[in-house]
């Protein structure tokens, strides 16, 4: 493997990126390609070099691509597409609960495959997904289930009663942005509160009587309103 000058030198007119490490996965805007492979932009003075070897597909200038950051033989930064080399399917140390770092890398039929704590692979479920993603962002996140195999299952949302308080939260934020009035209730479609607020059914009724219970709103036939002195 052999680095030009050329491509080595810092390039001060290019925007800042948000600075990677080695030991990460990170979502890394292609610069330039030539005869070595591609040469990437990760926040350092000079680019990383990924290599051909570790290319999944030939990368485009201008495009990103996502990959694991590590160091070669000779003690040089590298980057590679082929995080399965790099990230484990069985996860250790983590357990149900537990807040995790998540970096999402494909959509599929079930979710999003994703990235745990740059370490392990983890399967983020289309139904616990409160906001659209997209791949190479970074979110916070919680171990829904560690299965018996040792992988994860992942969540958006924390377990428990402060799961509820985030739907919560999201509810009245809603409720103060339509004017203090929603036209979604216990008899509402499923497929419309998570089109609506992205969250299940059974978490929307849980939390709203927990609204309900601090009076924050009231529940009427058709909808649920904003209670004026809790509006704040």
């Amino acid at each position: 493997m052999s680095f030009s000058e050329h491509d080595r030198r810092p390039r001060a007119s290019r925007q800042p990126t948000p600075k990677a490490e080695i030991g990460e996965v990170a979502y890394l805007e292609v610069v330039t390609v030539n005869e070595t492979g591609a040469f990437l932009a990760w926040g350092h003075p000079r680019d990383v070099l990924l290599p051909f070897g570790e290319q999944r597909f030939r990368p485009t200038p201008g495009k990103r691509v996502l990959v694991y950051l590590y160091e070669d033989q000779q003690g040089r930064p590298v980057a590679s597409q082929k995080l399965d080399r790099f990230i484990q399917d069985e996860a250790v140390g983590l357990a149900p609960g537990d807040g995790v770092e998540l970096i999402i890398a494909d959509a599929t039929d079930l979710g999003y495959k994703t990235v745990v704590n740059h370490r392990y692979w983890g399967l983020l479920y289309r139904d616990d997904v409160i906001r659209p993603l997209r791949r190479g962002q970074r979110v916070k996140g919680h171990v829904k289930r560690l299965r018996d195999d040792g992988r994860l299952d992942l969540a958006l949302l924390p377990p428990g009663p402060a799961r509820l308080d985030v739907v919560g939260e999201l509810i009245l934020k809603a409720l103060r942005e339509s004017g203090g009035y929603l036209a979604l209730g216990d008899k509402s479609d499923a497929a419309e509160i998570k089109a609506r607020l992205g969250v299940s059914k059974n978490a929307f009724k849980q939390a709203i009587g927990r609204l309900y219970k601090r009076r924050l709103i009231t529940i009427e036939a058709a909808g649920i309103r904003l209670v004026s002195s809790g509006s704040q």
